[in-house]
């Protein structure tokens, strides 16, 4: 008959407290922080958007976490990607090549979005030469501008 003694368990018990302790240190931890010293606070994002029309032509910089930046709808952006991102999904992936996409024309709005999102870099192209890229866009407005299709505003 095996016999436990309360010695090994009390040492077995207070290592598997430690280890859970542990693990939820890493886990509450932002994904910035594991960027490395010197790496600035939150994420930061550089949207370059062409021929969206005036008024939402140009460069913006985006910091989240905290909002900032001189990207015109900071807190909403950083909330839209925020809501986004999933373990194991890339936000700001392509569409997957095979796509069957409606042979629709969104406009010749583009966008390029750079920089480090989640302790990752970033650097993904946005159009909207059909309903994929469309959607695609749509999902990343208010990051992205509005282009009338009423997605998300």
């Amino acid at each position: 008959m095996f016999q436990v003694t309360r010695t090994p368990a009390a040492r077995l018990l207070g290592a598997a407290a430690l280890s859970v302790a542990a693990l939820a240190s890493v886990c509450a931890a932002h994904p910035a922080a594991a960027a490395g010293p010197g790496a600035a606070d939150g994420d930061h994002l550089t949207v370059t958007v062409r021929d969206a029309g005036a008024g939402m032509d140009g460069t913006y910089e985006l910091y989240c976490h905290p909002a900032g930046g001189d990207h015109p709808h900071a807190e909403d952006a950083c909330s839209v990607v925020d809501d986004d991102t999933r373990w194991g999904r890339e936000v700001f992936a392509p569409v997957p090549e095979g796509s069957v996409c409606t042979m629709q024309y969104g406009g010749p709005a583009t966008a390029h979005v750079t920089g480090t999102w989640a302790g990752r870099p970033v650097d993904a192209t946005y159009d909207r030469r059909d309903g994929c890229e469309i959607s695609r866009w749509d999902r990343m407005v208010p990051l992205l501008p509005d282009m009338g299709t009423g997605v998300r505003s």
